[in-house]
């Protein structure tokens, strides 16, 4: 009898443990599968809510890169990606840290035809024009082994572009970090840098009107970069050929090799072009964001004089300066090429914009959203005057209400670009 009970009290606690482990190991493996998942979801859910804008001064305009223009071909529903992107991409790979695929050097280099369509050339190293056997176009930017720049501007190109979204920041697309190589692949930007129409005698010469408007998209995207970004972002390296113009001659702002996001440590390597670092980033060693405020005031005169400071533009601003009177008297600078076609009042503004940003004293130096609102205000005023002209052909009273104008000309300038989110919006959800 007593054996019987050892017996019975044996294979129960032999059953108990065996219960145990079995509850143990379904545990663990509910677990798992939760996990995967919620890997799974989250991946999804970042790919569906990737960081359109939450502030900033065009906050109330859906400014997604993923436009279904000629500039970015049409997404998949399935993967979010674009059809296009399928042949290229390596795998399902996908770098965690930025989201963009990883592509496979093979692939690239049939592309490019072995690395023979060179379109540009800059620090960072050669840039390809790359043509897909759909017919669609990217541009590859290959770091050279000698490059300035190196390994660490690539990745944080990759990273920040990776989590930036605006329709005026160039569209990276994927990298590809294979045998030794390391390549940035971007939606291909048709016309060029606005250096290459500002120099180059192939292209025709910018009239007045778009270089004002080229001013107005590089504004945007640097607002976003220091206001809607988070943390902001500052650039560090805007000059004319970081400037590229895609088919609309829409500016978008290129290059990010040497952005910081504005929570690093600012003492670092005094890096950038000269003519356009600011004299007080390069006394201190402090980088801020009117670092990049002092650099657009670069830009725009060289947008508003046809040079650039390798030309001495500088000491030409400053010897025009001190013949100008306020906000006066500018028109000595004015590229030659535009022959006297533009609107004098405008470019006294432009100028005197321009003046402010270069001011040595930081404090004097407006804001990148004071920057955008002068030249908007600048627009609307253009448009404003030419609405009232034509008015004026058909009726002797005009009345004009500058809110409805300036709402007008909002829904002019964004019509295509909400029209366009929208749909990608409906691939997301």
């Amino acid at each position: 009898m007593r054996e019987g009970s050892i017996g019975l009290i044996i294979g129960v606690s032999i059953g108990v443990v065996i219960g145990l482990v079995l509850a143990i190991f379904a545990f663990i493996c509910q677990r798992y599968h939760r996990k995967r998942s919620h890997i799974g979801n989250s991946s999804s859910r970042r790919a569906a809510t990737i960081p359109i804008r939450t502030n900033g001064a065009d906050s109330c305009t859906i400014l997604s890169d993923s436009t279904l223009g000629p500039e970015s071909p049409i997404k998949s529903g399935r993967h979010s990606m674009p059809f296009w992107l399928d042949g290229l991409r390596k795998s399902a790979n996908m770098v965690p840290a930025s989201g963009l695929p990883e592509y496979a050097y093979k692939d690239l280099q049939k592309a490019t035809h072995n690395f023979t369509t060179v379109i540009g050339q800059g620090a960072f190293g050669p840039v390809y024009k790359a043509q897909m056997s759909t017919g669609e176009t990217v541009a590859v930017k290959v770091l050279a082994t000698n490059s300035k720049q190196g390994e660490k501007e690539f990745h944080t190109e990759v990273l920040l572009l990776g989590r930036l979204h605006h329709r005026n920041l160039v569209n990276l697309i994927g990298y590809c970090a294979e045998k030794g190589q390391h390549m940035l692949v971007y939606v291909y930007m048709s016309k060029g840098s606005l250096a290459s129409h500002l120099y180059s005698d192939v292209n025709e010469a910018l009239c007045w009107n778009l270089r004002v408007q080229i001013a107005l998209d590089v504004a945007r995207g640097l607002e976003y970069l220091h206001d809607g970004a988070v943390p902001p972002v500052i650039h560090r390296d805007i000059k004319s050929s970081n400037i590229l113009l895609d088919q609309s001659m829409h500016a978008r702002v290129a290059d990010f090799g040497l952005s910081r996001e504005e929570m690093v440590d600012k003492h670092v390597a005094i890096r950038g072009t000269f003519g356009y670092l600011d004299p007080e980033y390069i006394s201190s060693g402090t980088f801020t964001k009117k670092s990049d405020v002092y650099s657009f005031g670069v830009l725009l005169f060289e947008i508003i004089a046809g040079r650039n400071p390798q030309q001495g533009l500088m000491e030409y601003v400053e010897l025009a300066a001190m013949n100008s009177e306020g906000n006066v008297g500018w028109e000595e600078i004015v590229d030659s090429h535009l022959q006297g076609n533009f609107d004098v009042k405008e470019l006294n503004e432009v100028a005197a914009l321009a003046y402010k940003c270069i001011n040595r004293d930081l404090s004097k130096r407006p804001s990148m959203r004071n920057i955008l609102q002068v030249l908007t205000r600048i627009l609307i005023s253009r448009h404003h005057g030419n609405h009232y002209k034509n008015s004026l052909s058909a009726t002797d009273e005009v009345f004009i209400d500058p809110d409805q104008l300036e709402t007008m000309i909002s829904v002019t300038d964004h019509r295509k670009e909400e029209s366009i989110d929208s749909v990608a919006e409906m691939h997301d959800v």
